[in-house]
């Protein structure tokens, strides 16, 4: 078994396999084609040269592909970074909204529609219950984040949403529960439920939804009728995690579920000629760490089944977060908390001067004498010698 492996290499190996024998939609096979051709070579070259010693670096390029393993990091940074200006010193909660398993093949169908759903049913069920004065009787803010997967790449779509713990009254005011949760579980619960499956409903009297597959008996209206009493009959209950302890931590937690992909490099534990090996969690068992084996092609399956559909957005800002609302919500809340602002460190910076900030590696600096890089042009036609003059900027 191969051990230093990545999912590029997987791909590499199984993908062709699997392709000559599905089909294979088109965002699923621009997706296999970055990853396999990410930092190869293929997707063109940077080509810089020391303006001292000529020595010559050439810099593969990336895909830029939001399900390549090998391209989040710069992507994520960045974003996070931003975020540090929307920030408050105040409560913030992760809330996760989930359905049940049994709508899985309907949703898998109808990816655009039924993930744009649970976005609606999300955001209106926070939106609605925290303007009731019951609850809090404020406008509250809020990020969502959709995720497919669960640990084993096996299809669970749900949306993670970063909730912060207060709001503006419409007096202006701001108002909040302490470190406590400002909404019931129980209420949150019945309106997801019920809003998500009215948006269903709609969907399928209009005649927009498709059914594929293991779906396709839905098709009966009979049939549909039955999975719906089935989901109404369910509790969908929502997890809501403990408060942060500061900005920072909303902060860095933000990063690891914004530009996350199904399964990372780091979790690929070997590679046979008809196998893949995994670290997947066992949360039958307490959430420890264990392996899981699963033919190549089916490790391809499950991994392209998470590529989120052409220009999906998956990560959205409502209430005193969206676009439109920041820039006069944000100082609002601040000025009203008295708490500080945090500085983007990354804003109006270029990347070479990221890198240098984030990884403290100078791109622009040749690694034999320490010399300026000078890029080269693309339609540079080279040979590389035993050494190249000195070049001018």
């Amino acid at each position: 078994m191969s051990k230093d492996c990545t999912i590029q290499d997987v791909f590499n190996r199984f993908y062709p396999v699997y392709a000559a024998k599905h089909m294979v939609p088109e965002a699923h096979r621009k997706a296999a084609w970055h990853i396999m051709n990410c930092k190869t070579g293929a997707l063109g070259v940077n080509i810089s040269v020391c303006e001292e010693c000529g020595c010559i670096s050439v810099h593969n390029n990336s895909c830029r592909d939001r399900c390549c393993p090998m391209c989040q990091q710069f992507a994520k940074e960045k974003w996070v970074d931003a975020r540090r200006e929307d920030v408050l010193d105040a409560p913030y909660f992760h809330v996760v909204f989930t359905v049940p398993e049994e709508l899985n093949p309907v949703i898998y169908s109808n990816q655009k529609l039924l993930y744009a759903a649970l976005y609606h049913a999300a955001s209106g069920t926070l939106n609605e219950l925290a303007a009731d004065r019951k609850h809090l009787g404020a406008q509250i803010g809020f990020i969502c984040i959709l995720h497919s997967w669960g640990s084993a790449m096996n299809y669970h779509p749900h949306i993670h949403t970063i909730v912060l713990g207060g709001g503006l009254d419409p007096k202006g005011h701001w108002k909040d529960n302490g470190r406590n949760f400002f909404l019931p579980i129980s209420a949150m619960s019945k309106m997801f439920r019920g809003k998500y499956l009215e948006e269903l409903k709609t969907l399928w009297s209009t005649g927009r939804l498709e059914f594929n597959g293991t779906a396709e008996k839905y098709r009966n209206r009979y049939e549909f009728q039955e999975l719906l009493n089935t989901c109404y009959a369910k509790e969908w209950v929502p997890y809501c995690k403990k408060p942060f302890r500061n900005a920072e931590s909303v902060i860095k937690y933000l990063g690891k579920y914004t530009h996350r992909i199904a399964i990372s490099n780091g979790r690929i534990k070997g590679m046979t000629d008809a196998t893949v090996t995994f670290s997947v969690k066992d949360y039958k068992n307490r959430g420890q760490w264990k392996d899981l084996t699963l033919p190549g092609e089916e490790f391809i399956r499950r991994f392209l089944m998470h590529v989120p559909p052409k220009r999906f957005v998956r990560i959205r800002h409502y209430g005193l977060l969206s676009s439109r609302n920041k820039s006069s919500s944000i100082p609002a809340c601040r000025n009203i908390l008295g708490c500080k602002k945090y500085i983007s460190r990354l804003k109006n910076l270029d990347a070479p001067a990221i890198i240098r900030l984030l990884y403290n590696q100078d791109i622009c600096r040749c690694a034999s004498c320490g010399g300026k890089m000078i890029p080269l042009p693309h339609d540079y036609d080279y040979v590389v010698p035993a050494r190249i003059p000195k070049l001018q900027c």
